[in-house]
């Protein structure tokens, strides 16, 4: 029986899954350490360093009695029996795999720290997501380094959390896969994780297997998502230039049973941390196993996902009479998506940036989000291509009405449920005419906008200035 846990990482993964296990095994000491002391600092605090719904009641239960985030990593391994390793493992942006591969650094320095300072065995799990055979390089370099007598057990753990639904995630899951060695060690190892999910996860939800099964498993599960969504997005293309509606099309699919409805709303983009990354990853695997087809599959997921936040900006650029120059357009949203504050790879950086390379003027409200880190986002990522020109081009606003008086058009880019909310009377009284709404998300009362005198574009729905359907022609890709 485990009765000490130490956790390495204080991010998105490590925080909320120990805080719930600290919460439903009140007999273990729960330890999440971080080497950024302001990170601590912050989950010590009564401002959490994300935002999840459900989190800080929990960490508020448990922050002191059973669970502690520290900084002494040394003390934390020793002290403990099973150590997660929750570090980042980012898309590699040098060297070989550059823009798929998964850098792997921080889960190496991980692996050698506990090496190094280990005294007693320990069971080592691998939360991050990470490619197949990661789990066999961290025992390899355990076991190239080890004291005397340590023995480790390195199992595999993968997260299946959406952000902004963390918590419920957790506490009823749909599955907890649990991949180890089939040795005895490796067993006794899974059944010493299994008896921590045990606690609240009924015993056929934990399902075990071996190492390199549970690695991919959770590649191909976030690979399958996101081509739903690539794949309801492709048919947004075809409805807008028909006259289909692609909220027809998603709910007449959704409704045949082996398709089910989830992942099927059409929109800007998908993003976050894990769907893009985890793609590439299977992208470069399947180049690295000599598997080119399976590799270009995967990589039209991401390609496509690529092109409808393109098209989006190409669409509005079209329905503001072919120029945003040194227009107003007021974006709401810049989270990847609704209840949570992450911007990782979120449709709204491309869609703004995409604004911004036009000579637009982009003024940003997203409820939850910090101004500096909309201010990260885009400097980066427009200092590299209008360096003299980037503080300019975007105000990041504190009101969702200072950000559409005197706009020519609103671009929805989150779904955030109190955009439902807003005085759009008002706001149409205050912008530009014609006024626009471009409805990134599939998310307001289209008719009642009409009414009040907007011109509403969205997602999936006929371009009011496509041609009709019997004037288009086949295209030739060939050159």
């Amino acid at each position: 029986m485990v009765h000490s846990v130490c956790c390495i990482g204080a991010g998105y993964v490590g925080g909320p899954t120990c805080a719930v296990l600290a919460y439903k095994c009140p007999e273990i000491t729960m330890t999440v350490v971080d080497l950024s002391a302001e990170r601590i600092n912050q989950w010590n605090s009564d401002k959490l360093p994300i935002f999840e719904p459900g989190l800080y009641e929990i960490v508020e239960k448990c922050r002191g009695v059973n669970m502690f985030f520290s900084t002494d990593i040394r003390k934390a391994i020793l002290q403990s029996e099973l150590i997660f390793i929750c570090v980042n493992t980012p898309t590699k942006t040098y060297g070989l795999g550059k823009g798929r591969a998964p850098d792997l650094s921080f889960v190496e320095s991980a692996a050698r720290m506990i090496a190094d300072i280990a005294e007693s065995d320990k069971i080592v799990v691998e939360k991050s997501t990470v490619p197949v055979k990661a789990a066999e390089s961290v025992a390899h370099i355990l076991r190239a380094n080890h004291k005397p007598g340590v023995q480790f057990q390195v199992l595999s753990n993968p997260e299946f959390l959406a952000e902004g639904t963390a918590i419920i995630d957790l506490l009823n899951p749909d599955r907890v896969l649990i991949g180890g060695e089939q040795t005895e060690n490796g067993q006794r190892a899974i059944e010493s994780l299994a008896a921590l999910y045990a606690h609240w996860v009924p015993g056929e939800k934990i399902i075990t297997m071996n190492t390199w099964s549970s690695e991919l498993s959770k590649l191909a599960a976030n690979a399958f998502l996101a081509q739903r969504i690539s794949s309801i997005n492709s048919m947004s293309a075809i409805c807008e230039l028909t006259g289909a509606d692609v909220s027809e099309v998603s709910n007449a699919i959704g409704t045949d049973s082996r398709i089910g409805p989830k992942f099927l709303k059409a929109s800007v983009g998908f993003g976050g941390s894990c769907f893009q990354k985890d793609v590439l990853n299977l992208v470069y695997l399947c180049e690295c196993l000599n598997l080119p087809e399976v590799a270009n599959y995967w990589q039209q997921v991401v390609e496509m996902n690529e092109f409808q936040k393109r098209r989006f900006v190409n669409r509005i650029v079209a329905a503001l009479f072919n120029t945003i120059n040194n227009k107003k357009i007021a974006v709401f949203g810049f989270a990847f998506k609704k209840d949570t504050g992450d911007t990782r790879e979120s449709a709204s950086i491309a869609v703004s940036n995409y604004l911004m390379e036009e000579g637009a003027r982009v003024y940003i409200y997203d409820p939850k989000v910090e101004p500096e880190q909309i201010r990260l986002e885009l400097s980066y990522q427009s200092n590299k291509k209008f360096p003299d020109r980037v503080e300019n081009l975007f105000t990041i606003c504190q009101s969702p009405y200072e950000a559409t008086n005197g706009a020519h058009a609103i671009v929805i880019c989150t779904e955030w449920d109190e955009f439902l909310t807003y005085d759009y009377v008002k706001i149409f009284e205050s912008m530009m005419k014609p006024a626009f709404i471009f409805d990134g998300r599939q998310l307001l009362d289209h008719a009642a906008l009409t009414s009040i005198g907007f011109k509403v574009e969205a997602i999936g729905k006929k371009m009011m200035h496509s041609s009709s359907f019997t004037q288009l022609q086949p295209v030739s890709w060939q050159t």
